[in-house]
């Protein structure tokens, strides 16, 4: 079960043209959405990151994360590069949700970088994509494979939430509906 204090969430390379090709893209939009405004409510960390040459994050996220630096990088895996993993590791977070693109790519390669360093990954599967259905769908098969929990935006949110008693219920169902 995640845990709010153990919790982090990484937003994978969700910006220019590459963004606007991915399949399904409005649904993708609108669950990463979500979700980032979902673990705000609970105070978890974001990392948001940006592959080297393709732009800034979308505007319909970036307006969701005022503060937040996105790092730049030019591996697929965003654990190639030393920022990402220094701020990762300060967190001291071993709890991961995984959203952005592409799931057979960057998402995929730093899914299995983490699953290697002993993180404990849940993939928010309708909150990442490829510009393939196909491509998504074996990118999400293989790292179920690998060891990957597969979660969704709602019951990540709902997870974190753990009862309807809790004060930060309806922020969170506001979220959601």
């Amino acid at each position: 079960m995640l845990d709010r204090e153990k919790t982090a969430l990484i937003v994978v390379d969700i910006q220019g043209n590459l963004a606007q090709a991915m399949s399904e893209k409005e649904l993708l939009f609108e669950n990463v959405e979500k979700i980032i405004r979902g673990v705000q409510v609970f105070g978890i960390p974001v990392l948001v990151t940006e592959q080297v040459k393709l732009g800034p994050t979308i505007p319909a996220l970036a307006r969701y994360l005022e503060g937040v630096k996105p790092i730049v990088k030019d591996s697929f895996s965003c654990c190639g590069d030393e920022r990402f993993m220094k701020e990762l590791t300060a967190l001291n977070r071993r709890q991961i949700l995984m959203t952005g693109i592409e799931a057979h790519v960057c998402a995929y390669q730093t899914t299995m970088d983490l699953l290697e360093k002993g993180y404990e990954v849940h993939l928010v599967a309708d909150a990442v994509s490829s510009r393939t259905i196909r491509n998504r769908e074996i990118g999400i098969q293989k790292l179920k494979d690998s060891g990957a929990i597969l979660t969704s935006t709602e019951m990540a949110l709902f997870e974190l939430l753990k009862t309807a008693g809790d004060p930060k219920f309806k922020e969170i169902f506001k979220i959601v509906k």
